[in-house]
């Protein structure tokens, strides 16, 4: 049930925005086929309710749908034409910890005052104008419908927006004539929503190609290709395929050779941008053209949380620097498991300093290759993990476990855990811990962990005795705990108590756990 305003009434504003945003959860499936997009016309109710139809239309937006890499990929198209000297516009999803980071200006996060500001305002006038007939919009597409309120207010030179789920009929698709778009990787993903089929899936992402507005996407699996290829021409779309970048010449902000791929595409949208809205001087780029230096600096200064990161935890750093290291990434498709191991494998076996997140202060300078430096202990590396139920752990882990296996990895231990933070609750704060927590799903993973281990040759048993305490479902080779901070705090404990090792601990298989472990370990 929706609040009002004065219903909610506690001492901080900020959670009471939470309170409302909250309310707008649902526990129903997401737009699909079945429910005719959940009423997708609704949306330009709300949008004339909030007087946002001229400004929509005035926007220069770039819409960017797939499965993977349309969040990277965003966020180097941003960088890049920030670089240029735009005032831009992003907005993106999942957020990670805090609501403000799925709306940035000028690549910072909308501030909390403006935050307020502009939430009230939307919520104001669909409070006082919605109806039983048009009710009060659902979470993403409130969010979706203030981040143009936003953007329109703040008056952005570009706005870019990624995909929430799908594309036909996601709330970003309201845009009815982008100056570009973007299809990036196409794999499984939300099939309980989108299709069995990569074909299925990709009609769906192609919902976003408007009749003469030209698209770029990258190599894609022949039979999603087919249907993209099908979609562009029934609607006059010019649909090109983006050269990725080549890592010889070029450096990037955002860690993984994958990231070339993403990079190549927010290029060909950002020189299609720049043409089409007559900012002359950029010819359409390609393989044989230099990249102009904007673009250099625009790639190698974007930066994106949650994805191929690297923070030690706040803790032990100040302790013993290097011991207790996160490596987080929020990959949840059987695709992105590959790429995620592939990078955590390289970056676990850097000789030097791994490049650890600049945000985190403690962070600079600490991985010292001295003779009783962390660098001289024996690393363990263990795996942090839950993903949603609706994905396939069978499909997710043995693409994790083989990746790991072919460079030479070898997890000493699994930990399994549930998302601390709730889907039906938005806020900052880390709840307390439930003892009536259910963990059934992650005991099921953690018996599709058992089987995978048992079947993999080679590993060496030394360092694999490794003691839990009374909160926890253990296995020799894995435990489950009852919550992220129990599972953090034993992990702690365990470097605090053997002084000879360092842990290096993978962080995988939801967003939201990510978010929720950089809100301890920060």
């Amino acid at each position: 049930m929706s609040q009002d305003k004065d219903e909610i009434g506690s001492v901080n504003p900020y959670d009471d925005a939470m309170d409302a945003l909250s309310s707008l959860i649902t526990k129903r499936s997401r737009a699909d086929k079945s429910n005719n997009g959940d009423r997708f016309d609704i949306l330009f109710d709300y949008i004339k309710m909030l007087e946002l139809e001229e400004p929509i239309k005035r926007m220069k937006v770039i819409h960017v749908a797939g499965t993977k890499g349309k969040g990277s990929t965003c966020t180097f198209t941003e960088s890049i034409l920030r670089s240029c000297g735009f005032h831009t516009g992003l907005f993106t999803s999942p957020h990670l910890i805090d609501v403000r980071e799925r709306f940035r200006l000028g690549g910072s996060d909308v501030c909390e005052e403006k935050f307020l500001e502009y939430f009230w305002w939307c919520w104001d006038r669909l409070k006082e104008r919605t109806s039983d007939e048009v009710p009060m919009p659902t979470y993403f597409r409130f969010l979706a419908l203030l981040a143009f309120k936003i953007f329109a207010a703040e008056g952005v030179d570009v706005v870019i927006l990624e995909v929430g789920l799908g594309g036909k009929f996601d709330a970003t698709n309201v845009v009815e004539s982008p100056v570009v778009c973007g299809i990036a990787s196409l794999g499984y993903d939300h099939m309980e929503i989108l299709g069995n089929t990569l074909g299925q899936i990709a009609g769906e992402k192609a919902g976003i190609f408007k009749s003469g507005v030209p698209a770029f996407t990258i190599p894609q699996p022949e039979e999603a290709m087919a249907v993209l290829v099908q979609k562009a021409s029934e609607l006059g779309v010019n649909l090109q395929e983006a050269d990725p970048m080549h890592p010889s010449d070029l450096h990037l902000g955002l860690a993984g050779e994958h990231q070339y791929i993403n990079a190549g595409l927010a290029v060909a949208l950002c020189s299609t941008w720049l043409q089409r809205t007559g900012h002359v001087g950029i010819n359409n780029l390609n393989q044989n053209t230099p990249l102009p230096e904007k673009f250099i600096r625009g790639l190698a200064t974007a930066s994106l949380q949650g994805r191929a990161q690297i923070v030690p935890d706040h803790l032990i750093e100040s302790e013993s620097p290097g011991d207790l290291v996160f490596y987080l990434d929020g990959a949840h498709s059987p695709e992105s498991m590959d790429v995620c191991a592939k990078w955590f494998c390289l970056a676990t076996k850097e000789d030097f300093s791994p490049s650890y997140d600049q945000s985190s202060s403690d962070a600079k300078g600490s991985n010292k290759s001295e003779k009783n430096g962390p660098l001289a202990k024996n690393p363990i590396q263990i795996l942090l993990f839950n993903c949603m139920s609706v994905r396939d752990p069978q499909l997710l882990l043995p693409r994790l476990i083989n990746a790991c296996a072919s460079h030479g990895v070898h997890f000493k231990a699994a930990l399994f855990v549930p998302n601390t933070s709730v889907y039906y609750k938005v806020g900052t704060a880390l709840p307390t811990d439930d003892a009536q927590v259910d963990v059934s799903w992650q005991m099921t993973l953690q018996k599709v962990w058992e089987s995978l281990i048992v079947r993999e040759k080679g590993r060496d048993p030394e360092n694999a005795e490794l003691a839990f305490n009374d909160d926890t479902e253990i296995s020799e080779n894995s435990t489950v705990f009852t919550s992220l901070p129990l599972a953090v705090n034993w992990l702690r404990d365990s470097i605090r108590k053997n002084q000879s090792v360092r842990f290096q601990v993978l962080v995988t298989g939801s967003l939201h756990l990510v978010g929720d472990s950089l809100r301890l370990i920060k």
